[in-house]
């Protein structure tokens, strides 16, 4: 089942463990489907948490995490990667989940890689699109809770919190 309004209007917090375990699909513009099922994520959190792209405000860069949740923000990072993050909660509260990994692509960079995700998809609508979509097949993870990544600048409080989320098979 496609995800659907009602998971994407929920806050980054609640949506971001529940991404764990869905899949998610790209159709290239060759028409090839590419996919994949996340094995982690990464929560931010509005203007309030530090590490978060819009925490000094609305730019043409982060317009994106504006919207109402169910659209995708790419963005550049280094220079180098191309990163996709799932956009949730109510318009004008910027806040969105990093896709941290797929299976057989741990890390960021390589599963946008892997997916052939790039920043013309940044804005598209993760509800309506028929080329980049997420679904529940009703597969649960355990999910082990770990504090954020790759954001030494953001304040002590934020670093520390546990916002990424990793998943692991049933044992």
């Amino acid at each position: 089942m496609i995800l659907g309004h009602e998971f994407y209007n929920l806050p980054a917090t609640e949506a971001a463990p529940l991404l764990c375990g869905k899949l998610i699909f790209h159709k290239t513009d060759s028409g090839e489907v590419l996919s994949g099922r996340i094995t982690e994520v990464e929560c931010y959190f509005g203007e309030e948490d530090s590490a978060c792209h819009a925490h000094r405000g609305k730019t043409k860069r982060n317009a994106v995490l504006y919207h109402e949740g169910g659209v995708a923000y790419v963005y550049l990072c280094y220079g180098i990667h191309e990163l996709l993050n799932v956009v949730t909660g109510d318009e004008n509260h910027p806040e969105a989940v990093l896709i941290r990994g797929i299976e057989g692509a741990p890390g960021p960079g390589l599963t946008t890689k892997a997916l052939r995700v790039t920043r013309a998809e940044n804005g598209i609508s993760l509800i309506t699109s028929d080329t980049l979509w997420i679904e529940d097949d009703g597969y649960k993870p355990d999910i082990e809770y770990l504090p954020r990544v790759g954001i030494d600048y953001a304040d002590k409080a934020d670093r520390e919190r546990l916002w990424r989320m990793k998943s692991h098979a049933h044992k």
